[in-house]
């Protein structure tokens, strides 16, 4: 910084980089107090969040740092140079960033259920009670009745030996026995 009685001094940048190329690292404190603003500025713009552009800048001046020396200025002004070094990095961070949520979104999408048949299920649902109607004909009448009267009329242990006479104890070995080869006959491990 100059203070309002010093002269402004022009800083040429491309000396500057010059010297970066041949290790001086006064000249890149130099470099990086000139141009960083101007640096960041680019990548902000590009990039928007301010914690990835601070990052992309530091990349950019990490790889001034190790490429100083293949600057020609036969082939453009130090600042285009810079300016393209930072471009390309900023660009890559979107592209990466880009990728990533394009690998999340497909990831996910990969994993939504697929959309849901009515009809399909319907034919799942008449297919399953007719295995377990099946099923229960198999039973004897006493472990048929005691389960129908509990899963499809909703009795409980109590209200079905009122109905049907049996000692409570009857009804609940009829309720588990019955349950157990319906389990056997369909297939299901307990």
């Amino acid at each position: 910084m100059t203070s309002d009685s010093e002269p402004t001094v022009a800083v040429d940048v491309g000396v500057l980089l010059d010297k970066v190329g041949a290790g001086d690292q006064a000249a890149f404190a130099a470099l990086y107090d000139c141009v960083a603003a101007r640096v960041h500025g680019l990548v902000r713009r590009i990039l928007v969040d301010d914690a990835q552009s601070q990052e992309v800048t530091q990349e950019v001046f990490l790889e001034i740092w190790q490429t100083a020396p293949r600057f020609d200025r036969a082939r453009g002004s130090a600042l285009g140079w810079i300016f393209t070094i930072t471009h390309r990095r900023a660009v890559d961070r979107v592209r990466s960033s880009q990728s990533g949520r394009d690998r999340d979104d497909r990831v996910a999408n990969r994993d939504v259920e697929t959309a849901y048949d009515p009809v399909a299920e319907a034919g799942d649902i008449r297919i399953e009670a007719e295995r377990v109607r099946r099923a229960m004909q198999g039973l004897s009448d006493a472990h048929r009745e005691a389960i129908t009267l509990a899963y499809y009329g909703g009795y409980s242990q109590s209200e079905i030996a009122a109905a049907t006479g049996a000692p409570l104890g009857t009804v609940k070995t009829r309720l588990r026995d019955g349950m157990n080869r319906l389990r056997a006959a369909l297939g299901v491990t307990a």
